[in-house]
């Protein structure tokens, strides 16, 4: 199994001084990586219907002021949409922040899913199929374009010709990747192609049509991911994100707050893969038993949480 590491996901901030803090709060604190979000829609009816907030910060630059601002924190995205970014250009700029960095480049890739925002910045949102197979051919054009080597890419949805990728990352032989997503497809390719797979978050329900609850369906992802990796299993990261997370003496009211908002029971809460309630014992037992159950080693919080999850972060790394 990994060892236990620890990101921070931020997307807000009104001003450089606060990101410069997040920035070195989040490296104080012990966390390994900043990441951000790749999403656009500020308030408005649009971003009601993808049901996601308001992003302050657009991911790139943002990332770039975070690793000028910090020494040994890295950054990245969680994770960039292949339909919103030129993938030559995208594959150009991480290069760039990965050498500007001094090597501190974690590179998320997904095939993208928020219909609403598709629509609202005037994208054709496709059928999946499509989008996981440009998802494929946007992979290959980052390596081939990160390994410096004459590009020769004629593919349905990328074509990179006639000229080799500048400047070379300097993590060698290339950045870490991140792929996320959550049907069969995307996470066999993440665990065929990427260093990280991202468990993509699992809906706020007692059962899926499927019929499994969160937790098993948490666990038939990365039985998906364990059968399409082979032998790769021992290499790779399973990166999950508790959406909720509550350091807390008094278990049974956050759980009853956190379900209310959910539409869940407080015991299908606490046992929902992106959920982490109690105190910081308690979270550390449960996040022993999730890395048995699926894997998950690499745990993201949300900005709002960081400072009340160091100690877990401090007693699983040791910083």
């Amino acid at each position: 199994m990994q060892p236990f590491r620890f990101a921070v996901q931020a997307t807000s901030a009104t001003s450089a001084k606060e990101w410069n803090d997040t920035a070195r709060s989040a490296q104080d604190l012990g966390y390994s990586t900043l990441l951000l979000a790749d999403h656009y829609l500020g308030p408005g009816r649009a971003q009601r219907a993808a049901r996601w907030p308001p992003q302050d910060l657009a991911p790139l630059t943002a990332m770039t002021m975070a690793a000028a601002r910090t020494e040994t924190l890295r950054v990245g995205c969680r994770v960039f949409c292949v339909d919103y970014h030129v993938p030559s250009v995208l594959a150009k700029e991480a290069a760039t922040l990965d050498l500007l960095s001094d090597g501190r480049l974690e590179f998320g890739i997904g095939a993208g899913w928020s219909e609403p925002e598709y629509r609202a910045m005037g994208l054709n949102f496709a059928l999946p199929g499509r989008r996981v197979d440009k998802l494929r051919e946007v992979i290959a054009l980052v390596k081939s374009q990160w390994s410096g080597a004459p590009l020769e890419l004629r593919g349905e949805h990328v074509t990179a010709i006639d000229h080799a990728g500048l400047p070379l990352p300097v993590q060698r032989p290339r950045p870490p990747i991140m792929i996320g997503g959550s049907g069969r497809r995307v996470l066999s390719l993440a665990a065929r192609e990427a260093d990280i797979v991202s468990i993509a978050n699992v809906p706020f329900e007692e059962r899926d049509d499927a019929g499994r609850t969160p937790a098993q369906e948490a666990a038939h992802r990365y039985d998906v991911v364990r059968r399409a990796a082979g032998g790769r299993l021992g290499e790779l990261e399973i990166e999950s994100s508790p959406f909720f997370a509550r350091i807390t003496a008094d278990t049974a009211s956050a759980a009853e707050r956190v379900a209310r908002t959910v539409g869940m029971s407080p015991d299908g809460v606490l046992d929902h893969p992106n959920v982490l309630i109690g105190d910081t014992n308690a979270v550390i037992d449960r996040l022993h038993e999730r890395r048995e159950r699926f894997g998950a080693n690499y745990i993201t919080v949300q900005q709002r949480q960081a400072a009340d999850f160091a100690p877990v972060v401090a007693h699983l790394t040791g910083h």
